[in-house]
């Protein structure tokens, strides 16, 4: 095996020594600004195979076991709190359709949504607020994390299992036709809001004609 640049030794002790993932801006800052996305595939190279593989998550790299090996640093313990199933639907919404507000959520799901709910997703450091929906009221809207990525094995949300998957797992029913009626639904208000306010703006005009036409007359007969 070929001994690696200085380069990827030196992308290589860092990555060893940071306490997170990092994205390949932070390892450039780390050292000197240098440009290190040759180093970092050197370095997913050189580990190929290995007991340790450099992986991407979410934009970050790390260190982690090799997939084929994590069975042998598995404990065997009680877990104490798992996902609800509402969570997991909330988690599963987020995911596929980020980012989204707290009431888009009702809609797919068909049912409220509790703040407790999205609180356990937060603390588990897979959903984060990404701002605020542009609309009236301006809706705090939610997004996966880097986490989320690290933790189930993805590179990007590309890598999501597909729909048809997701609903033979129960995790997505209906989704697809919750959505679409929303927005059907959304789309349906606006249409009607628009309608009111052309027929508002008639009206006001109709009125401000006739408004003219008493004074006209009035001036006529003085």
């Amino acid at each position: 095996m070929s001994q690696p640049s200085d380069l990827a030794r030196a992308v290589e002790a860092c990555l060893f020594a940071a306490e997170e993932p990092m994205t390949h801006q932070q390892i450039s800052a780390h050292l000197g600004d240098a440009d290190v996305r040759e180093a970092l595939a050197e370095l997913q190279a050189t580990y190929d195979g290995r007991g340790i593989v450099l992986v991407e998550r979410g934009k970050r790299w790390q260190f982690q076991t090799a997939p084929d090996l994590a069975h042998l640093l598995r404990r065997e313990k009680e877990q104490v709190r798992r996902l609800s199933r509402a969570a997991t639907e909330v988690l599963a919404i987020i995911a596929y359709h980020e980012p989204v507000s707290r009431a888009e959520i009702e809609a797919i799901r068909g049912v409220q949504t509790s703040g407790g709910t999205l609180d356990v997703l937060m603390e588990a450091g897979w959903v984060r607020v990404a701002g605020r929906r542009e609309v009236p009221g301006r809706p705090v809207i939610y997004a996966t994390t880097p986490d989320f990525l690290s933790h189930f094995g993805l590179e990007t949300r590309k890598d999501l299992p597909g729909l048809d998957e997701m609903k033979a797992a129960g995790l997505l029913d209906p989704v697809d036709d919750a959505y679409e009626d929303m927005v059907a639904q959304k789309e349906e208000q606006m249409a009607e809001a628009q309608a009111r306010e052309a027929e508002d703006a008639a009206e006001a005009a109709e009125s401000d004609a006739e408004d003219a036409a008493m004074l006209e007359n009035r001036d006529q007969s003085a």
